[in-house]
């Protein structure tokens, strides 16, 4: 749901190779931290602005918003569960945010998330079963409940050595601070 996300994916294995990428489900960590998307508010227009000239900048070409935008990240946070399970979570992500942002496609739609499993070389049938899996809303639960525990009040955040670098703006940041460390969790 978030394109900051998406810029930070597209961009981390230039900065952060090897980084562990973690799913969370982003409006139970709003819900948690009591915050809301800026998509919502007054400056919505202004926000999306900004990501299109920042897309370009960073040469990921002009964003095709999806409709409605933002959307309920419910559906996309189960099967990001799911691919993680599957050792599939960073290529799964890439496929359902370049289908939200380079095709317009919803990410709150099952068929989508279907769709970018299918780009994940994940099996469709697998995956819609595990979308209502009580297993898998579990799990994701505990991973968005360790995400808030361990201080992430938004997406994406980079967590370095236990400092947390939120957004794509402070990529390179935790880029530098990895390289002091030696480790690095996406």
């Amino acid at each position: 749901m978030s394109p900051y996300s998406w810029f930070s994916a597209e961009r981390i294995d230039g900065l952060l190779p090897g980084a562990e990428w973690h799913g969370v489900f982003l409006g139970g960590v709003f819900k948690a931290t009591g915050r809301s998307s800026w998509g919502f508010g007054h400056r919505r227009a202004e926000g999306m602005a900004e990501c299109e000239a920042r897309a370009e900048r960073y040469g990921l070409g002009p964003i095709r918003w999806p409709e409605p935008w933002p959307t309920n990240d419910l559906t996309v946070a189960r099967a990001m569960t799911y691919a993680a399970r599957r050792r599939r979570l960073k290529p799964f992500a890439l496929a359902a945010m370049r289908l939200a942002f380079r095709e317009g496609a919803e990410l709150g739609d099952v068929e989508t998330v279907l769709e970018a499993g299918r780009r994940a070389a994940l099996d469709a049938a697998a995956l819609r079963d595990a979308l209502s899996d009580p297993e898998i809303k579990a799990a994701l639960r505990a991973d968005t409940d360790a995400a808030v525990a361990q201080g992430v009040f938004g997406v994406p955040t980079l967590v370095v050595d236990g400092q947390l670098f939120w957004g794509d703006d402070h990529l390179q940041e935790a880029a530098a601070a990895a390289q002091v460390s030696g480790a690095a969790s996406a």
